[in-house]
């Protein structure tokens, strides 16, 4: 009797630590923080795609994960100029470049950019009835914003694929409907 007790008991024990752990991954893309916005000097917020800039006093929430990945991995596209110049602010972090809008490209939301893992790996975004490939170049930063290293913008979302022009043409999304987009996404 003693050692089916012992036995139920660990299993109990083993039940209890699985539903735990499942819990803890289900929440365990909370919000990290905020910051504080603030007015970007004159000029400084490059608006093209119409990027929005950090209003003074508004607080912007901050992430440091993302949601898990699968092989079909909910997201949010938004579109970003990688070229010189563009409201993607300074070179991508992967490999210190610039890269054309015609060039199908992408930065991560922080928790799925990983730290650079993914840098110069492509990706399959699948979206109004097509896919496309996309190489990682850049981490679309859901820790830190509103500052210079940043083009005065705020902080990303946790679930964003900020892609170039070339992807939204890929997927046949009308230009005029250019700006957020419902997407699925995976690892090539």
């Amino acid at each position: 009797m003693r050692k089916t007790f012992m036995t139920g008991a660990f299993l109990l024990l083993l039940l209890l630590l699985a539903a735990y752990s499942s819990e803890a991954r289900l929440q365990s893309c909370k919000p990290s923080g905020k910051i504080m916005g603030k007015k970007p000097p004159p000029g400084q917020c490059n608006q093209e795609n119409n990027s929005d800039c950090c209003q003074a006093g508004e607080l912007y929430t901050t992430y440091k994960c993302s949601p898990a990945v699968s092989g079909t991995t909910k997201a949010v596209l938004t579109i970003n100029s990688f070229e010189k110049g563009g409201d993607g602010g300074g070179p991508s972090e992967c490999d210190n470049k610039y890269h054309s809008d015609d060039t199908p490209v992408v930065a991560l939301s922080t928790g799925w950019y990983n730290g650079g893992s993914r840098c110069l790996k492509n990706i399959i975004i699948s979206a109004n009835g097509q896919s496309v490939t996309a190489k990682v170049v850049d981490e679309c930063d859901s820790t830190m914003g509103c500052d210079k290293d940043h083009d005065y913008q705020p902080p990303c979302p946790n679930n964003i694929v900020d892609a170039s022009k070339a992807v939204w043409k890929a997927l046949g999304v009308p230009e005029d409907d250019w700006g957020e987009l419902d997407i699925t996404w995976s690892d090539a």
